[in-house]
């Protein structure tokens, strides 16, 4: 516990990345809900992120349960699951073995490797460190029944493998590592398995019920990801480019396990120019570890085991069925690495028992890996801070990463502080690598959008729909970019189609219905914000929209729920805070209206429209010089505000300061010659003077 939190406890500060979190917990709405009956019969119905993974998705929504979006706490939980890991590791090891210190040592490297750093840093990648508790609580209750013969412990085994199948479907290798298992340690079943047929077949027939569930979740996933547009199809890596990348990533991962270097979020895949030296050295070193593996199996049983289990439990993501478009992944490491790890610390053992000077050095080796390992793993954990210094460090230690040229873009044009001109080149950048990288265009046109270039983000945006019409968020950018041009019935048309392809596109209804009012088409506006705010009641934007547009028809009561609603969501929103008092002054209801214009001036103590509408709502009580103080402070700030000019003009009239009243009213027709109230308040001063003589 203490050297996990001592390698992975910066993570407590870091924040959410733009990569992947947004899908998972920060733009996912049902995850959002925490455990309610809907969202959690949204998580066992739906294929989103091209996995279905109910469990998964069950346990951010407990965690937004319990920390809403503090980041903190997501990683808390991810850091506890892994915690767990490393000590149900070590209970295992050491239980099938007896093995203390090496079982301890194994447990350590799990707990502090550099590799480990993206499957517990990496909040979207919860599945990981989630799917192997249960796939070492499976091992443990199969231990129990290997013991016992009891049909409990083996039930128990199955309801944990299913479990875990629905954490990640990665656990299809589990029945492939209890047969291992069944070799070494437990040594239900020795070489030569030419020898051994009948207890082989008796070793698989018990394990039948899992390599069914096995090849159940297979399906399930090839389903799920072929419909989520995951699975890249064969003619666009090659067999051969996939079977070459594949060796590559074995011996890639292998040598980030022992030189820990240049570690990044993502690895773009080659697709073409793979050095064939590199390949065939690749294959060459596999095929020699693999027959040495297998030479050794009777004399050191523990190497075969951790070799065959590095391969065996990467097949599922070592790229022939390419998923995505990297070439490896840190996080594909997290379960696999046991076997290597095994070999590593029984292998040290079993050399200091045949060479009597290495039974002071193994330790010393064991020892000194570990205090390598920790700082590392520090500096690692540290690169996930925020979405910035991810992909700084991405574009640092890998070559033409578009992915992260892309990241960093979002990154810098949504960060806290304004660099648009940099996210702008390096969305440039990821398009020069990735012409076709749609999603890089579509962000090249975000950022034209806030930059105010509106014809370069509409052209951006068009090339996007061009090059994929079911782009739903390009369609809506494009909608937005256009109403923003005034092109409103075009804009109309871009929302529809987002629709069409996402149904509960929250964001698109809600900007349909800001295009529909534009357009004078208020009922249907109101119904567009109403059915956003069906799906997602906890969308402020949309319950704001829906506020106004009511408001506008006169529909008061209802417009003052849905701005209460919006401040629910958003307590500190000085804009709605100060519309719901207009609204409630149409109502009479001064005194709350009162409320609403000093929270809001709080907030904002620069906000023109809440101070001048509380010196309004003053007026109305009859309340006239507190009303003149309100209305010359708003003219402190915006002196050309002819708004306020008028109502101080209203207040110093009912006050029977005529001159200086009729001296703000000249002063607004300056500013606005068509003020209407301006020429009213001219008209009772006049009439109040009487005839001039």
């Amino acid at each position: 516990m203490i050297v996990t939190l001592a390698a992975f406890g910066g993570l407590f500060s870091s924040g959410f990345i733009n990569y992947d979190d947004t899908e998972y917990v920060t733009e996912n709405i049902h995850v959002q809900k925490g455990l309610t009956g809907e969202s959690i019969a949204w998580a066992f119905t739906n294929t989103d992120s091209a996995n279905w993974h109910p469990l998964t998705w069950l346990s951010h929504m407990l965690d937004v349960q319990l920390f809403g979006l503090n980041s903190g706490g997501h990683h808390g939980t991810s850091l506890l699951l892994h915690t767990l890991n490393g000590l149900l590791l070590f209970l295992l090891l050491f239980r099938m073995t007896g093995a203390l210190w090496r079982s301890a040592f194994v447990a350590a490297l799990f707990a502090i490797h550099p590799l480990h750093v993206e499957s517990v840093a990496w909040i979207a990648e919860r599945k990981d460190v989630l799917s192997t508790l249960f796939w070492l609580l499976t091992l443990g209750a199969w231990l129990r029944y290997v013991k016992s013969k009891k049909a409990a412990p083996y039930v128990l085994a199955l309801a944990l493998f299913a479990l875990g199948l629905m954490a990640k479907p990665m656990l299809v290798t589990l029945p492939f590592t209890l047969l291992l298992l069944d070799y070494w340690p437990l040594r239900r079943l020795v070489p030569p398995l030419r020898r051994r047929s009948g207890v082989l077949k008796g070793l698989l027939w018990e394990k039948a019920p899992f390599f069914l569930m096995s090849a159940a979740s297979c399906v399930i996933t090839i389903v799920a990801q072929r419909s989520g547009g995951a699975v890249v199809k064969l003619g666009e890596y090659g067999f051969f480019g996939r079977l070459a990348n594949a060796a590559l990533a074995y011996v890639g991962y292998l040598r980030k396990t022992f030189w820990p270097s240049s570690l990044a979020v993502f690895y773009p895949h080659p697709r073409t120019g793979l050095a064939t030296w590199s390949v065939c050295a690749s294959f060459l070193l596999l095929a020699g570890a693999t027959v040495l593996a297998v030479r050794l199996a009777k004399r050191a049983p523990y190497l075969t085991f951790g070799w065959f289990w590095y391969l065996g439990t990467l097949v599922p993501v070592i790229g022939f069925v390419q998923v995505g478009s990297q070439a490896m992944a840190d996080r594909y490491t997290y379960m696999p690495l046991i076997g290597v790890f095994i070999a590593i610390a029984w292998g040290l053992a079993g050399l200091a028992e045949k060479i009597p000077r290495m039974r002071l050095a193994a330790p010393c080796m064991a020892a000194a890996s570990l205090a390598v390992l920790l700082p590392v793993a520090r500096v690692q954990t540290g690169h996930w801070n925020n979405s910035v210094v991810l992909f700084q460090h991405a574009l640092a230690v890998t070559p033409d990463n578009y992915l992260a040229h892309d990241s960093l873009g979002l990154a810098l044009a949504f960060g806290k502080e304004d660099r648009i001109p940099e996210a702008i080149e390096h969305f440039r950048q990821a398009l020069r690598i990735k012409p076709d990288y749609v999603q890089a265009l579509n962000n090249l046109g975000l950022a034209f959008e806030m930059a105010d270039r509106l014809p370069e983000a509409i052209e951006s945006f068009e090339r996007v729909v061009r090059m994929d019409s079911d782009f739903a968020d390009a369609q809506n950018n494009l909608g937005f970019a256009l109403a923003r041009a005034d092109r409103t019935a075009e804009a109309v048309e871009h929302y529809q189609r987002a629709l069409k392809i996402k149904p509960d596109f929250v964001k698109a209804m809600n900007n349909m219905g800001l295009a529909l009012g534009k357009m004078n088409r208020l009922p249907e506006a109101i119904e567009s914000f109403r059915d956003a705010v069906r799906i997602n009641p906890d969308f402020a934007e949309a319950q704001d929209d829906l506020g106004t547009a009511l408001a506008y028809t006169g529909r008061h009561a209802e417009a003052i729920e849905h701005y209460r609603q919006a401040l629910r969501i958003r307590p500190g929103d000085s804009q709605v805070l100060n519309k719901l008092g207009v609204v409630l002054m149409r109502v009479n209801r001064e005194s709350e209206a009162l409320e609403c214009f000093q929270k809001a001036m709080e907030i904002k103590p620069d906000f023109v429209d809440a101070r001048n509408n509380l010196g309004y709502a003053l007026y109305l009580q009859n309340r006239i010089p507190e009303a003149i103080e309100r209305f010359t402070e708003t003219l402190r700030i915006k002196p050309d505000d002819a708004p306020a000019l008028d109502n101080l003009g209203m207040a110093l009239t009912k006050a029977g300061r005529l001159s200086e009243a009729l001296e703000r009213f000249e002063q607004a027709l300056r500013i606005e010659p068509d003020d209407e109230e301006a020429r009213a308040g001219l008209l009772e001063i006049q009439k109040a003077q009487g005839p001039r003589r």
